[in-house]
């Protein structure tokens, strides 16, 4: 399950979704659950402090989107259900919660769970506290009315999970069956946590962190990852792995793990036109023909360089490269002009009487610089 803390998950939530993909495909029925009742509550796993409580409005705009998304990549009809916890929670009254379920948690036991320990330094309320309680709650209630017999989830929901085993064998009997699984947290071969880039998280969202950039980040993997990520974010066969680990220490240069992996997880994701359209963008950019490529995809590929503004007037090259301050002065402009490091939409430049039309390439939105070999800035025409 994943709580609606926002409208997009992002890969790092992809790991044990991935593994409940696995189930399914195995012939077993996932249940996933949006967390429409505990989002409202917040859950303090891996956190230092307190969540900022979301509005109602806040959560249900999150349960939407987060609903559709994982409808997008597990399939409307697909051998699945999708459940939304706020259908059960929102229904128990202040005293069944504390009868028929607080009764059945010690406190001192609570209270020795990582997730709390690790706070009572800096304090935690006892809304977050009693969290575990309505995840819990949440097992219990599947377990009763799906048969739902394991819980997966994050290393950091071990706590979680174990309390909702705990409170199943206490109401429903010691021989029931009911078991949870845990996935360890992810590491970069450098030690860092997977998921996370310079910009900060890689979403599934394409308009947080779009197709073409979401292909970026699994093509720049390190040598030393690219296989463990084959087995986890792609259904390739253990045959089809192997081979690609063995190029990667044959032929690293040739980068063929890294492409694959980009490829599958991009075209899961999003779609197989998504994916064409970021190899479109990437072969582009490698190649320096950018003339290829439409206003959309030049604010795919260009959108995260540096962007600066211009006029939609016609102007001087060596003008315009100094009022954008991509070169110092006038004399370094003719200077880099005259050497051809310049080049504008994707043609050298070295004319200094050169003028920029933006209205002629990329509907008039763009005109793209180079300067030298890999410095480009993208242009936006504001008005």
């Amino acid at each position: 399950g994943v709580d609606p803390t926002g409208d997009s998950m992002h890969i790092g939530h992809l790991i044990p979704f991935m593994m409940m993909k696995r189930f399914q495909l195995a012939g077993h029925h996932p249940y996933i659950l949006i967390g429409g009742g505990t989002g409202t509550i917040g859950d303090p796993s891996g956190r230092k402090t307190e969540r900022v409580l979301q509005t109602m409005e806040q959560v249900q705009h999150n349960v939407d989107a987060l609903s559709n998304q994982m409808r997008k990549l597990f399939g409307k009809d697909a051998n699945i259900t999708f459940v939304n916890n706020y259908d059960w929670l929102s229904k128990i009254s202040l005293l069944e919660f504390l009868r028929d379920y607080g009764k059945n948690f010690n406190i001192n036991t609570m209270l020795a769970k990582d997730i709390v320990a690790s706070r009572l330094e800096v304090g935690i309320s006892f809304t977050e506290f009693t969290y575990q309680i309505l995840q819990s709650i949440d097992f219990l209630h599947l377990h009763k009315t799906y048969d739902v017999q394991l819980q997966i989830g994050g290393a950091d929901q071990w706590g979680n999970i174990t309390a909702g085993l705990d409170l199943i064998r206490k109401l429903e009997g010691p021989e029931a069956e009911a078991f949870g699984l845990t996935i360890p947290l992810m590491l970069k071969a450098d030690g860092t946590k997977f998921g996370k880039t310079a910009g900060g998280a890689v979403w599934l969202d394409p308009k947080k962190t779009s197709p073409f950039e979401f292909y970026q980040f699994w093509l720049n993997q390190d040598d030393r990852d690219v296989v463990k990520y084959l087995k986890f974010f792609t259904f390739l066969s253990q045959e089809e792995i192997e081979d690609l680990a063995k190029k990667v220490e044959t032929e690293p240069e040739k980068r063929e793990a890294q492409r694959r992996l980009a490829e599958e997880v991009t075209r899961f994701v999003h779609s197989e036109e998504d994916l064409k359209e970021a190899q479109k963008i990437t072969q582009a950019l490698f190649s320096g023909n950018i003339k290829e490529l439409n206003a959309e995809e030049i604010a795919q590929g260009f959108g995260k360089m540096p962007n600066v503004e211009i006029s939609s007037t016609p102007e001087n090259i060596v003008e315009l490269l100094v009022s954008t301050k991509i070169e110092p002065s006038k004399r370094q402009a003719r200077e880099d002009v005259s050497n051809g490091a310049i080049s504008i939409n994707g043609d050298r430049v070295t004319d200094l009487n050169f003028v920029i039309n933006p209205s002629d390439e990329f509907d008039g939105k763009f005109v793209v610089i180079r300067k030298g070999k890999k410095n480009y800035f993208l242009a936006k025409v504001i008005d």
